[in-house]
Parts: structure tokens; C-alpha cells; sequence
């Protein structure tokens, strides 16, 4: 009976691009970027890589891997691209990692990458084709999608608006004043509260504060096993505990089982990675988050999908700082995607970037005081509706 691939996959080495509106770069130089410094802390040489997945979501530099191949100037190695809605980037990791877990390969790497600024994208695009496109959702976009959560949350815990709307400003805050320690960050600038609260307003209830921007940006995980990654001259060696992706199957949209206050997928995910890492009571044993914050909603009814908080008191455990950079299990300590960015395809990779920097003691200025043992990260793609969850758990090797 299959036992999932804990501790079977060890992370070699990561690099992540500088997010933002890169005009300085096109798409191939964004790879190379993030490439060259997973490479630099693998510490070995291109013709050691045996396979790579690119992970890519606006197809912007074509359909294939090929333009990644060729980018990086790969030796004729097998390249395969995937796209899952925001999800992404641990989709690309997971073929990476699941290839040295089957033996096909000894080293394998994972890149993500995407440049939204240059395609036009302006991160509110209206549903007018193909599988979104029905009565309920033709005219829809992302904000009025996810607006719908805090609506439908709110109501069905009985949280007062004003209190529901300070803690999305409490997220908001949150990840500015992580983001602002961030050198590769997007948006590296400090807001009150009050600016949260106050801010023009986007999708009730979500204001402008409350929703990530869009960027460019790519990041690269190279990976192995533990036992080569220590014959390489690694000491300290980070480990895969689990990696699981949840996909709607049209229950959400199309049955009234679902009350649109919490991500069904995600629940199934967390459920799973937590059996695969053995982790039996997450608040305890996971120290570290990052979670898919596109909205500051996303961020908070998160918290409870993965067992973080209890149902219906997320909103007290965020405003008491339980999720701050400094409390018990921080979230988004990077910025997250409202602050370091979310260039589509590179977040999911991105977010195990920070953790894995975080794990090794490595994250500079905001690194915790101490490190973390277990660090979780949670990539959704799609709508609250129709969507894909991807987690995966990293950690010291024992």
C-alpha cells in the first residue's frame, strides 16, 4: 500500500528572482535569474540536472517547455510544462519531486515563471470562455469572487462587519510590515490600519489593500536525495514530509452542500499532507506558513482549513497575532503574494522558497529567532467555486 514520499526527496537548492514589474528583464532572463542562484546553492553544474518541469500559466513565452530548455541552456534533458490555475508552481514541484521519489531521476529541478506586466494582465480579467463561462459566472471576476467568502464567512459565524474588516486589515498590515524586510519584495512599504480600513473599496467587503497586485518573477528548486544531497556536502539537509493537491470536482459549483464559507479543497489537502508527514495536531507541530493570501480573506478562512484555528476563530487568533512574524506560527513572514507578489507560476515555488531560506536559518532580516522545524505551504489556483489546492510540508531530515 502506497505510503506517500516523506523524507524520500531532499531540496538541493533554491533561488528566486527579484518580484515587481521587471521591464529590466524579459521572460528568459526572469529564469535565468532564479536558476543561476538555485544552481549557486545546489552547488553543482547544468549537466547534473536530468529532467526539469516548468511551471507556467499565461503562456507568454508559448505552450511548451521548450523556451525554459532553451533559456537555461539545458543538455538535451526531458522538459515538461504544467499549468493549474495559481497552483502552479507546486504542480511543477511536485513533478520534479515525484521523479526522484520513483528513482527515474537523481536530480531534478522544479522552475517556475511569470510575466504578467508585459502581457497587459491587469488581474481583474471577466469570465467570457470556456469552463467558467455560465450564467453564474460569465461577468465574474477574482475580488467579486472571493468577496463572496467574507460574505458568506461573516454571516455563518455571526462576526460583526467592523470586526471582520479589521482583521483583513490586521493581514494586510501584517504582510506590508514583513514585505518591507524583503529585499526581493514587490511591494516593500508600511500601512496603518486605518489605511486598510479605509481604502477605496474593491469587491465588498475587500478594499484595495486587501488584494495582491500583479508581477513578474520566477523561482527554481532543484532537488534530490537526502543521501546525495549529504555525498554533495550538505549538512543540513531539508527534506520533503508531503506534497498533495486537492482538485474540485464540481461539487461546490453545482450542489447546495457548500455554504461558499470555507475552501472544501483545501481541507481535503491539509487532511491528506498531514497523514503523509505524520503530523497528528498541526497547531503544535507546524511552526511556519505560507499560505495563498490573494486576498486577505483567502488568508484568514485558510487558517481554519488547515487546522490552524479553530472554526469561526480565525479572526480572534489574527487580531491577538497568533499568525504576526513574531507569534506562534507566523504566516506570510516574506510578504506573501499581497506584498513579495504573485507572478502566477512562480508562487507556489516561491512560497517554499521563503520556508526552506527559513528552515536553514537563512532569511536575513526576517529571519525567526529560531528556526522552524515544520514549515507548511498552501497554493490555491481557480475560483472559491471551481479550484485546485496544493500543499506542501518541508523539514529538517531527522
Amino acid at each position: 500500500m502506497a505510503s506517500g514520499i516523506k523524507d524520500r526527496v531532499a531540496i538541493l537548492g533554491m533561488g528566486c528572482s527579484r518580484f515587481g514589474e521587471r521591464w529590466d528583464m524579459d521572460a528568459p532572463a526572469l529564469m535565468v535569474e532564479a536558476f543561476e542562484e538555485a544552481l549557486a546553492d545546489a552547488g553543482i553544474d547544468v549537466s547534473q540536472l536530468e529532467a526539469g518541469w516548468f511551471g507556467h500559466a499565461r503562456t507568454v513565452v508559448g505552450d511548451s517547455a521548450v523556451p525554459m530548455s532553451v533559456a537555461l541552456r539545458l543538455p538535451n534533458i526531458p522538459v515538461t510544462r504544467v499549468e493549474n490555475f495559481c497552483a502552479t508552481g507546486t504542480e511543477a514541484f511536485r513533478g520534479a519531486t515525484y521523479a526522484v521519489a520513483s528513482g527515474a531521476c537523481d536530480i531534478a529541478f522544479a522552475l517556475g515563471m511569470e510575466k504578467l506586466k508585459d502581457s497587459g494582465y491587469g488581474g481583474l480579467p471577466a469570465n467570457s470562455r470556456g469552463l467558467f463561462n455560465d450564467a453564474a459566472a460569465a461577468s465574474g471576476t477574482a475580488p467579486g469572487a472571493f468577496a463572496q467568502i467574507a460574505s458568506a464567512y461573516g454571516a455563518k459565524h455571526r462576526i460583526a462587519p467592523a470586526d471582520l474588516k479589521r482583521a483583513m486589515a490586521h493581514v494586510s498590515v501584517k504582510s506590508h510590515l514583513n514585505g518591507a524586510k524583503n529585499p526581493k519584495a514587490h511591494l516593500r512599504k508600511i500601512i496603518t490600519e486605518e489605511q486598510a480600513i479605509n481604502a477605496p473599496m474593491i469587491a465588498q467587503p475587500l478594499g484595495l489593500f486587501d488584494c495582491c497586485g500583479v508581477s513578474d518573477g520566477a523561482a527554481c528548486a532543484i532537488v534530490t536525495t537526502p543521501e546525495i544531497a549529504r555525498a554533495l556536502g550538505k549538512k543540513d539537509v531539508v527534506t520533503v514530509k508531503a506534497l498533495q493537491i486537492a482538485a474540485s470536482n464540481g461539487w461546490e459549483a453545482e450542489g447546495s452542500g457548500w455554504d461558499y464559507s470555507y475552501f472544501h479543497t483545501t481541507r481535503i489537502a491539509a487532511a491528506r499532507a498531514y497523514r503523509e508527514a505524520g503530523i497528528v495536531n498541526p497547531q503544535s507541530d507546524i511552526s511556519l506558513t505560507e499560505v495563498h493570501d490573494c486576498f486577505s480573506i483567502t488568508e484568514l478562512v485558510t487558517m481554519e482549513d488547515l487546522g490552524l484555528s479553530r472554526e469561526g476563530e480565525a479572526v480572534r487568533d489574527v487580531l491577538d497575532g497568533k499568525f504576526d512574524a513574531d507569534g506562534r506560527i507566523p504566516c506570510q513572514i516574506d510578504g506573501g503574494l499581497k506584498c513579495f507578489g504573485h507572478p502566477i507560476g512562480a508562487s507556489g515555488i516561491r512560497m517554499i522558497y521563503e520556508n526552506y531560506l527559513q528552515l536553514l536559518g537563512r532569511a536575513g532580516e526576517r529571519q525567526r529567532s529560531t528556526p522552524p522545524s515544520i514549515a507548511l505551504s498552501h497554493n490555491l489556483g481557480g475560483y472559491p467555486n471551481l479550484n485546485v489546492c496544493a500543499i506542501a510540508i518541508v523539514g529538517m531530515q531527522n
